[in-house]
């Protein structure tokens, strides 16, 4: 994101707080300087419309600050050397949004996740997915809740459709896969093993 400029003549490594420079891409960078590059506060912008104000170190964007995108998505966060790096809120141009923790510019560690349509997520993230454990609720009431690999329900966890149905068990890749239990808000249970979302194998029906 940053880039070396020059002294200019004055001291190698005096803070100078207010200067403005222009770069040979055409990117603007209006704020501290030390020792020939960005260092403290500072807003640069792009040529494309990206900008950032916030802290640097060294010529990288480096503390706290905000990231305007050129499609309009806007990161507000921690950074280190020039990617979202801490605790952050990314808010898309769509309305979805993103708060929680990233490393090297990924979604990783703990976050909430929200849609326009109303659905959430709250749990694990690992190198931009879902990983982990978390609790994913649907626009339309019915949530999940246990693990996930890459964006996908897999391993244990437990789903509930609106109207009542629901079913804890084992999944793989979306699907219910392996030993699980299925119950009906009118009292009827399955017990027993599926295979790609079907009963497949034993099972008891109460």
């Amino acid at each position: 994101m940053g880039g070396q400029v020059c002294s200019c003549g004055e001291e190698e490594n005096e803070l100078r707080q207010e200067e403005k420079f222009t770069f040979a891409d055409g990117s603007v960078y209006t704020g501290a300087f030390q020792s020939g590059l960005q260092h403290g506060l500072g807003t640069q912008v792009w040529p494309d419309g990206g900008r950032y104000t916030g802290q640097w170190a060294k010529g990288k964007a480096h503390g706290q600050g905000r990231y305007e995108h050129p499609d309009g998505d806007v990161y507000i966060g921690g950074w280190q050397e020039d990617q979202a790096h801490g605790t952050g809120l990314y808010i898309h141009t769509d309305g979805s949004r993103y708060e929680g923790q990233f490393a090297f510019d990924r979604q990783h560690g703990e976050g909430v996740e929200c849609w326009p349509d109303g659905a959430t997520f709250t749990g694990q993230y690992r190198d931009g997915f879902k990983h982990g454990h978390g609790r994913f609720q649907w626009s339309d009431g019915s949530h999940y809740e246990g693990s996930f690999e890459q964006n996908d329900l897999h391993g244990y966890g437990v789903y509930s459709w609106k109207g009542g149905r629901w079913h804890k068990g084992w999944w793989l890749n979306n699907r219910m896969h392996g030993d699980g239990e299925f119950y009906w808000p009118d009292g009827r249970s399955y017990r027993g093993q599926y295979q790609e979302d079907m009963k497949d194998g034993k099972g008891i029906f109460h």
